[in-house]
């Protein structure tokens, strides 16, 4: 919480480029000091008081995510290009696609599914089922995350919408796959740029491909259990058979340490876990380049952590399938490493942020914290940049900011806003005037109902 707005003005002046009129700038930036300073759980009811001076109700904060009319304007979509103009560094950019699943026990709220196995049990274990209970439902979304040279960091999002809340809006569903595939192609990158594309199995889908082929971008996957060798029918092997015995292999050992490495910097490792003391991670690897049904000519990278290889088994082995048909198996092995930012970035933005802890029927007022909460990330990472790009800095300082996730990020804004706030106390107590407002300040921040009578 903050007393007055003055102490945030970096804030204020990077929502200013989302050209939202005044009262929806308002209630955008409660909200997102909502996510930087709330304690315990993340509510409306956090946000409205997040300025005390000038404090709301949080009726009217939750009436304001659900109306449709101010969420027409793409707000994000010029701070991303404001982050982007930050970009100093020249390479390649990493685009991590995944989604993300928040629980939802309402039975009334809208566009929820559920993901539990409704297969049907033996009769011996039905009595375990005579206890009705209510089922939990989620909601899920399709995040990007975009890793430039430098090791910024820039989300984007397209929440999933189910069959029947498609039929009800009149919206055309999408699986997550086209949705990953939509994202790529909306990347705001200039043509030609470097970029490789990772996801997980979810993502060996032919949308995907398509959208990178259609943008000249790499791509790096773990090949689907089904996906087979191309050749005549009848004689189309899985590609998962050239596990049937792994000593006839060429295998290669690949030693991959986190802090060292061309793609080091995108990893963000904390000053504890660099340096020559920490344990490389061992792979043993074959490579191989072939033809897969429906992808085409790619190479095919069959990686295991397990040392003794014959007690490897093929739930031990990731096959890793790739368009990059010229690159090392070592670099197929590192840069797909990097998938795994995608889930420390759906840790902190649960942990740190409270992105989960919403609780709201419509699903329109989801979709505005969604934007909302990836507003407060742009907002961090464009702090960052502001630090890394200013001369002014210290090298010491600089290189803090280089490390610090999330949570780091709102620690250094939270010390910087209370520095700010303190200036503006004391040059306020200087004169009577000033002294006055402050009171007037202090008296806004209590609730009607506590403010004694003058």
């Amino acid at each position: 919480m903050v007393m007055v707005s003055e102490s945030v003005r970096t804030l204020k002046c990077f929502l200013a480029l989302t050209e939202l009129e005044p009262l929806a700038l308002g209630m955008v930036l409660r909200m997102v000091l909502a996510f930087v300073w709330h304690r315990g759980r993340m509510s409306c009811s956090a946000a409205a008081g997040s300025v005390a001076s000038e404090t709301v109700h949080r009726g009217e904060l939750t009436r304001f995510l659900a109306r449709p009319r101010w969420q027409k304007i793409d707000f994000n979509t010029p701070l991303r290009k404001a982050l982007l103009a930050k970009e100093a560094g020249r390479g390649r950019f990493m685009f991590i696609v995944d989604a993300t699943l928040v629980s939802q026990a309402g039975a009334k709220t809208q566009n929820t599914h559920s993901t539990g196995n409704r297969q049907r049990r033996p009769k011996q274990g039905r009595r375990y089922n005579a206890k009705k209970v209510v089922r939990k439902k989620c909601h899920t979304f399709t995040f990007g995350l975009l890793i430039t040279p430098s090791g910024l960091r820039i989300p984007f999002q397209i929440p999933h919408y189910t069959k029947e809340y498609c039929r009800e809006k009149g919206i055309t569903h999408r699986t997550t796959a086209e949705s990953a595939a939509e994202l790529i192609r909306g990347l705001p990158l200039p043509a030609g740029a470097d970029v490789v594309v990772l996801g997980d199995t979810a993502y060996d889908a032919d949308v995907v491909q398509q959208a990178c082929r259609e943008k000249g971008y790499i791509w790096i996957v773990p090949a689907n259990p089904e996906r087979v060798y191309e050749g005549p029918q009848g004689h189309r092997p899985q590609v998962r058979s050239r596990l049937k015995d792994w000593t006839r292999l060429s295998l290669k050992t690949i030693r991959l340490r986190m802090s060292t490495g061309t793609h080091a910097g995108y990893r963000r490792l904390s000053q504890w876990r660099i340096g020559p003391k920490q344990k490389p991670r061992v792979f043993y690897a074959h490579q191989e380049r072939s033809a897969v049904r429906r992808v085409g000519d790619v190479q095919l990278v069959f990686s295991t952590t397990k040392q003794h290889l014959k007690t490897a088994t093929p739930d031990d082995v990731k096959i890793l399938m790739t368009n990059a048909t010229g690159m090392s198996v070592t670099e197929v092995i590192e840069l797909y490493s990097l998938r795994w930012q995608i889930e420390l970035f759906f840790k902190e933005l649960k942990s740190t942020l409270g992105f989960h802890q919403y609780r709201f029927q419509d699903f329109a007022a989801v979709r505005a914290w969604a934007e909302i909460a990836i507003t407060t990330v742009l907002f961090l990472e464009y702090e960052r940049a502001q630090h890394l790009t200013d001369r002014r800095v210290p090298p010491d300082a600089r290189r803090w900011w280089q490390r610090q996730r999330l949570h780091g990020l709102c620690s250094g804004f939270r010390q910087a806003s209370a520095g700010r706030e303190l200036k503006y106390l004391a040059d306020r107590l200087k004169s009577v005037g000033g002294i006055q407002k402050l009171k007037r300040l202090l008296t806004a921040a209590l609730p009607n109902e506590y403010r004694t009578p003058a």
